[in-house]
């Protein structure tokens, strides 16, 4: 008996010191924002600052960019995000240095090739402490049907 109370006693004791060391969302929610202020003002410095070395970002579409080659795109107006609005949004913490973010955004963007589009995405974004700093680390969405028009 002792052998099985002595780790779940550990374990227990390892739970509650993570529970309780959670990192504060506000941090999380304001490197968000200022993710989300960078990308729709396509500014360099501050989408090099917010993404991980690492990104992996999958769009709705399928494609697929990293961290150079998305910054390209929003830098070099290829793709504009005219509009980010988070319907929901929310943060929670598998490991303490490692965020999921999930919920629902409306977004409009405008591209040469596709004109502006408006549509809402489900997503799931992850976030990743690297050098003290919270990094955006992978994003993955799927987009939504558009309710039906009312007659």
């Amino acid at each position: 008996m002792k052998s099985i109370v002595i780790p779940f006693i550990a374990a227990l004791v390892a739970s509650f010191s993570f529970a309780t060391a959670q990192p504060d969302t506000k941090e999380i929610t304001a490197a968000d924002d200022a993710r989300v202020a960078a990308t729709m003002a396509a500014d360099k410095a501050g989408l090099e600052k917010a993404f991980s070395d690492g990104l992996h970002y999958a769009h709705s579409s399928g494609v697929v960019d990293t961290k150079a080659s998305f910054i390209d795109t929003l830098v070099s107006g290829r793709n504009k995000y005219l509009k980010m609005d988070y319907i929901k949004r929310e943060f929670s913490f598998p490991a303490p240095s490692v965020a999921l973010m999930t919920g629902q955004v409306r977004i409009k963007t405008q591209s040469a090739e596709k004109g502006t589009n408006e549509f809402t995405l489900s997503f799931l974004g992850v976030w990743k402490q690297e050098n003290s700093a919270w990094r955006f680390h992978a994003w993955q969405s799927a987009r939504l049907p558009e309710p039906a028009k009312a007659n």
